[in-house]
């Protein structure tokens, strides 16, 4: 395929928030990455999101996320979408996340409200705004208040998506009524941001999903997506429950990164589940549950163990 951008769609539909493949001694491995990153590709993802949560954005440092987002971008941007997460409670540490992602080729940026500090809505808004003015990537927001203790309220997300280069909202903030209200009055491309909440957010208007059981499953996300918008919804939501046991088995737990590292290694995807501290790689009963959720989606050959 070919990435082709629209106003509606500026990632396309189906975005992996893409694992950091590592050796087992904790460094970034490049080669199972771009090998994974052409995987998903293949399998229908329009896009990936990288340094992201998922993706230990928290423990991996600066030349390691420059370096990943221009392997990824050398070996799929033809074909997809490559955003970069740019997320800080330092807004001078997130530009300058910004400015070395642009510089590395990303395509577009992934900006979280600052964690841990709290922000005003005042401040979050200036924030943002830093980072969008700092490069000409265009800029998808990140409302997850369950990891970050601060909501994208509504008035600000409206501010925000007066900026030119602020286009779309990855929403994991769990409140689809609000998304109703605030796509309508944005205007802005809504993907969401939870697995599980895909079905509820496209009736909503979003018009896409940025996602973790992506890893396995892109394929039949996108077939979800495809079917909602033929307007046939009873079939998006036959094809959304056919997946639920893999939705379940890589976000049940809420240690996204660890369990996609694991459903990805038990697919041959990548060679490890080895993360870095302070995530723990999943034991081999957590690897076993999350096999047996692979094989109750039927992404997993039955014969296998």
């Amino acid at each position: 395929m070919t990435r082709a951008a629209t106003p509606a769609r500026p990632f396309g539909a189906v975005l992996t928030a893409m694992v950091t493949p590592m050796t087992p001694d904790g460094a970034v491995d490049l080669g199972a990455a771009v090998t994974l990153a052409k995987r998903l590709v293949e399998q229908g993802n329009d896009g990936l999101v990288l340094n992201g949560t998922t993706g230990e954005a928290p423990t991996t440092h600066a030349p390691e996320k420059a370096e990943l987002v221009q392997a990824v971008v050398e070996a799929v941007g033809d074909d997809a979408f490559v955003l970069a997460g740019a997320g800080s409670n330092d807004t001078a540490h997130a530009v300058r996340m910004a400015e070395q992602a642009a510089e590395a080729g990303a395509h577009g940026l992934l900006v979280v409200s600052p964690y841990y500090s709290r922000p005003s809505q005042a401040g979050l808004v200036a924030h943002v705004t830093a980072i969008a003015d700092a490069t000409d990537v265009p800029v998808m927001l990140y409302d997850v208040p369950g990891r970050t203790g601060v909501r994208f309220a509504p008035e600000s997300i409206a501010t925000l998506a007066a900026h030119d280069r602020v286009v779309a909202m990855k929403d994991a903030s769990g409140d689809a009524f609000t998304a109703t209200k605030v796509i309508a009055r944005t205007g802005l491309a809504w993907y969401s941001g939870d697995d599980g909440a895909l079905l509820t957010l496209l009736a909503a208007g979003a018009v896409g999903i940025v996602s973790v059981s992506g890893h396995v499953a892109g394929p039949q996300l996108a077939a979800v997506v495809r079917a909602w918008d033929a307007g046939d919804h009873a079939e998006a939501l036959r094809r959304f429950r056919a997946v639920v046991p893999a939705i379940d088995a890589l976000n049940g737990a809420g240690f996204q990164g660890v369990a996609a590292k694991a459903a990805c290694e038990i697919l041959g995807l990548i060679p490890t589940r080895a993360t870095r501290l302070p995530l723990v790689p999943a034991t081999d009963d957590e690897v076993d549950a999350i096999r047996d959720g692979l094989r109750a989606a039927g992404l997993l050959d039955v014969a296998l163990r």
